[in-house]
């Protein structure tokens, strides 16, 4: 998972020509309002828009690396929070899902790819991050068919920009259509494409929502693995390495101790709760991230591609989810 939010060239200036010592006080009070506990992560993200559009990201070099780390270590905080009895229980719930989605993702994926005629690495990057989960498999999938900066940057951008409208969209209509804690978490599980947003959206959702989400979406990352593996078969490139998301690991061994390691209650609701502060960062240094530079690269045939996509598998899962549950 090293090195997988990577950040789209910004060749736009940001609204206002703000000075450079401005620009780092504008965002260094807004981290410190995003740390504070106060804020949501719909609203943190927000502020990330408007900080990259308006007076500019002062640190966009660091963004990448700096998202990557925060967002694992949120996860594994939030594995304190977390039953493992529980989380089992959600996974094989979700198991036959998530099989599903990823294999329809990818085929219609392809299709419409070919139907758009988008260059054939960057339509599988858009694909394999719709189906699995978003930057992290875009990371992952990249330098096994040896994509160049510029797809991998196109299919960044086309997914960030979808995450970021899941993260206002999909609790709305979970309370519109008064989804479960359940049925919300594997939804958005399934049909949202990054972590980050999964987990910021079911976190608004209910705590419930949150376990089931996070346990579900993280079963899916390791799909990473044999997508890569296929891909590298079908792309002709047996020599890339593939990587696998080992923090996944410390995230089981969080549950695992919140479940049986009876002493772990005394720290596990701080733990969770920084985990919590944490990932509301994460999402406003990804808001940070897309500036009118990221919008003017991705291009409207891409988008379209990953619109539709991420449209039916919203859609399709969602109605399997009402039905089955």
């Amino acid at each position: 998972m090293e090195n997988s939010v990577q950040t789209v060239e910004n060749k736009s200036l940001p609204f206002l020509e703000v000075n450079k010592f401005y620009q780092q006080v504008i965002f260094g009070l807004l981290v410190l309002v995003c740390l504070s506990g106060f804020v949501s992560p719909p609203v943190a993200l927000l502020l990330g828009l408007i900080v990259a559009n308006v007076s500019g990201h002062p640190f966009l070099h660091l963004n990448a690396k700096t998202i990557n780390i925060l967002l694992q270590l949120a996860v594994v905080g939030l594995g304190f929070g977390m039953n493992v009895n529980s989380a089992l229980s959600a996974g094989k719930e979700g198991f036959l899902f998530t099989i599903a989605s990823i294999v329809s993702t990818l085929v219609l994926g392809s299709l419409l790819g070919k139907w758009f005629d988008i260059e054939n690495k960057t339509s599988h990057l858009i694909s394999c991050g719709t189906a699995i989960c978003g930057g992290s498999a875009i990371a992952a999938i990249a330098p096994v068919i040896k994509a160049d900066e510029k797809q991998t940057s196109v299919a960044l951008g086309v997914i960030f920009i979808l995450n970021s409208i899941a993260l206002f969209l999909f609790p709305a209509v979970g309370h519109l259509l008064e989804l479960s804690q359940q049925d919300f978490g594997l939804w958005c599980a399934i049909a949202i494409h990054d972590t980050s947003s999964v987990v910021g959206a079911a976190n608004n959702y209910g705590a419930e929502a949150l376990q089931i989400a996070t346990t579900v979406k993280l079963a899916r990352a390791l799909w990473i693995i044999p997508v890569a593996l296929i891909t590298s078969v079908l792309f002709k490139n047996k020599s890339s390495k593939i990587k696998i998301p080992y923090f996944i690991g410390l995230f089981i061994l969080a549950m695992i101790m919140n479940t049986y390691i009876p002493q772990t209650a005394l720290v596990s609701p701080y733990l969770v709760a920084v985990a919590k502060i944490g990932l509301t960062v994460t999402l406003f240094l990804i808001g940070a991230g897309l500036s009118r530079g990221v919008l003017q690269s991705v291009g409207i045939k891409p988008l379209l591609q990953g619109v539709l996509l991420w449209v039916f598998i919203a859609v399709a899962t969602l109605g399997s989810v009402m039905y089955f549950n």
